[in-house]
């Protein structure tokens, strides 16, 4: 009797475990990173959130609210893959206009948790400061700049989609 039971057992957690890693599997899949109105976290001052590669706009997840698409080091317009939409492209830390790698068309440096004007790295250039996934305006740390808060880690490709969201959508 013991060896009938040691199989039953034996099955289900097999059964648990099978069940157990496709829900894990698809939490991870279907995974959305939010961005947030300031230090909020309510879900009416979501501002757009970012799934598969894809900026939404607020909680959308539907095609026709797609502000902008990650392939890569380049971000593009809406759900397009054509060079002519490259909005931005992206290589160590240099957000550069369109699909350009000329010095004379970087839009920001993203670098050690500042954003700067163009090439800079003066601190009277910075735009904004990423700390904790909050992003403050300019240099401050200070609770009231809080522009938006991601509630996720994300890369500076995905930063810079979000950025582009947040910054020249609304």
């Amino acid at each position: 009797m013991s060896l009938l039971n040691s199989k039953f057992w034996d099955q289900k957690m097999k059964q648990l475990l099978f069940i157990s890693f496709m829900l894990l599997t698809m939490g991870i899949v279907n995974a959305q990173t939010k961005v947030y109105k300031g230090s909020s976290s309510y879900s009416g001052d979501v501002l757009c959130n970012l799934s598969k590669n894809k900026v939404y706009k607020k909680n959308s997840s539907y095609s026709g609210e797609v502000i902008c698409n990650i392939r890569g080091e380049r971000i593009y317009k809406k759900t397009s893959s054509y060079s002519g939409d490259v909005l931005y492209n992206v290589s160590d830390g240099k957000v550069y206009k369109g699909t350009s790698s000329y010095s004379g068309d970087i839009v920001m440096t993203i670098k050690d948790g500042k954003i700067y004007k163009g090439t800079s790295s003066y601190s009277g250039d910075v735009i904004a400061s990423i700390r904790d996934n909050k992003v403050y305006t300019g240099n401050s740390t200070y609770s009231g700049d809080i522009e938006f808060t991601i509630d996720d880690f994300v890369s500076i490709v995905e930063f810079t989609a979000i950025w582009h969201a947040v910054k020249y959508s609304y």
